[in-house]
């Protein structure tokens, strides 16, 4: 029988952050490089004239840190038969 992988967490990580974790909390979600989350985030900004920038500080608000002892990026179990 196999396990499910447990389910993503949209976390904050206490390492690979820049400012408050946000854009690498995104990436680690789902599975990007957080440079890319960034880089898209600055053109959002720049497109909606600022309005983008808003953003940022609800989801810093609104995103838990994760564990300090989580590990850097989530670790799936192998799928497949156990020997």
């Amino acid at each position: 029988m196999t396990e499910n992988p447990p389910y993503k967490q949209l976390r904050r990580p206490t390492t690979d952050r820049i400012i408050a974790g946000v854009a690498s909390g995104l990436g680690r979600y789902f599975n990007v490089d957080p440079v890319l989350v960034r880089v898209i985030f600055a053109v959002a900004v720049v497109l909606s004239a600022g309005l983008a920038a808003v953003a940022y500080p609800v989801m810093w608000f609104l995103m838990p840190e994760e564990p300090a002892d989580a590990p850097a990026w989530p670790v799936h179990p192998p799928t497949g038969p156990s020997a």
